[in-house]
């Protein structure tokens, strides 16, 4: 079998990564049908559409380090379960609620904010539970499958809910049928997690109840320079560079003056770079901090030269450059996030890995939306850059001189002896961009 698709001989993984692309796609149609669901409630209304952005990243951003001591204490594999029905009851209400022509602005932001929620607590079990399913040797190889199927259902998702949206009338009803069609995708991942052998797993031992344990989580992680230095890439990159739905828009309507039709193209014109970026990454078989640093430094710059391009047509080419540096970037920071944590801590550490990602996200976009404001469209992309360039620069200043950072082979979880081999959240992403 080909290096990059190696995880896809485990036959556990073959059936978490097939209930996952179905259910990614049910993501993206979702992600399509609720904001065009807002837009129809509220006339329009942006605000609206940010507030429900909003409601979804808020529990992240408060729940993750509880979430993180829950999949460390409980079985991951039974705990997604539960977390896929968290996913998949909001879903089903607001579809029901859209279908029947019920739906009320409030309402969405309720089931927006109960959304969340379920998010907040499968984000770090699913993230830990990767490497319970292939083994640390091929962790890197699985995390970019992840992110392929989540960039591949990208492609397809958004595509495909505006064509059942349009097929449908484009009304409130209309989306409620493409929500619904999400909620039935959580069943593909309940069955593949019932049906994996579970003697194939390496299951950690689950961690017993004590006082201060998410103290302990944050304590261990903030002893870690090799930790912190992904930390600190990762929340300059997420909070003020991967806020590609906020500078794609500004770029494609004030800068080039184009429409809605051109603005979805570069959404697709990303995605593809996502996905090139997402299988190189699946033929890593090692991973190291160098490799995060060089690929936040080329996706800051990456960022810079879009905003600096003449033409929408130099725009949308050099998009794809950015989705490989991004993704390049994510995929080799959690897969060498993941493989330094020690199994007790991997939960724990997960969730607060999580928290920073896309919990910067309702800190970023209001900022990023204020320089396009006063500023001009460009800069959000070159002052994201920069803002990442920045803050990779300040991360290795402060915490590469610790033992096995840069240069240097990765620092084994539990002390100084050099590590295995390592390898490798997003439905926001993660994503957020991760994938489930």
């Amino acid at each position: 079998m080909s290096p990059t698709f190696r995880s896809l001989s485990n036959r556990n993984y073959r059936l978490y990564a097939s209930g996952a692309v179905v259910s990614n796609v049910g993501t993206w149609m979702q992600r399509v049908a609720q904001d065009w669901l807002v837009l129809q409630l509220s006339h329009g209304n942006g605000t609206a559409l940010g507030v429900t952005t909003g409601l979804q990243f808020l529990p992240i951003l408060l729940l993750s380090p509880y979430a993180g001591l829950v999949a460390d204490r409980f079985p991951k594999r039974r705990l997604l379960q539960v977390t896929q029905l968290m996913l998949a009851l909001p879903a089903l209400v607001l579809g029901l609620l859209a279908l029947t022509d019920t739906a009320q602005t409030w309402m969405v932001y309720v089931i927006a904010l109960v959304f969340g929620v379920g998010s907040a607590f499968d984000a770090p079990a699913r993230q830990a539970f990767v490497s319970e399913i292939v083994g640390q040797e091929d962790v890197t190889n699985a995390v970019g499958l992840n992110s392929a199927s989540f960039n591949l259902a990208r492609m397809v998702g958004p595509a495909l809910a505006g064509v059942l949206i349009a097929a449908l009338g484009s009304g409130v009803p209309a989306t409620g049928a493409v929500i619904l069609i999400n909620a039935v995708s959580y069943g593909a991942v309940i069955l593949s997690l019932q049906r994996m052998r579970e003697a194939d797993l390496r299951t950690a031992e689950p961690v017993a109840r004590s006082k201060g344990m998410i103290r302990d989580g944050v304590r261990y992680t903030m002893a870690r320079p090799d930790l912190m230095l992904i930390l600190t890439i990762v929340f300059f990159a997420g909070t003020f560079g991967l806020n590609f739905q906020i500078t794609s828009a500004l770029m494609a309507t004030e800068v080039f003056h184009k429409g809605a039709g051109e603005y979805g193209l570069l959404g697709t014109t990303l995605a593809v770079g996502s996905l090139t970026g997402a299988l190189l990454a699946a033929r890593r078989v090692r991973v190291r901090h160098r490799l995060v640093v060089l690929a936040a430094v080329a996706f800051g710059v990456a960022e810079v030269v879009a905003g600096l391009l003449p033409t929408y047509a130099a725009f949308a080419v050099w998009t794809p450059v950015i989705g490989i540096a991004s993704l390049t970037m994510i995929t080799s920071a959690n897969a060498t996030f993941q493989t330094s944590l020690t199994p007790e801590m991997r939960g724990r550490g997960m969730a607060l890995y999580m928290m920073i990602f896309m919990g910067g996200t309702p800190i970023g976009a209001p900022i990023v939306g204020w320089v396009g404001q006063t500023f001009g469209a460009r800069w959000t992309l070159i002052g994201g850059g920069l803002a990442t360039v920045a803050g990779t620069a300040l991360a290795v200043l402060v915490f590469s001189r610790a033992k096995g950072l840069i240069g240097h082979r990765a620092r084994s979880a539990g002390g100084d002896a050099p590590a295995p081999a390592p390898m490798g959240s997003g439905r926001r992403q993660s994503a957020a961009p991760s994938s489930r």
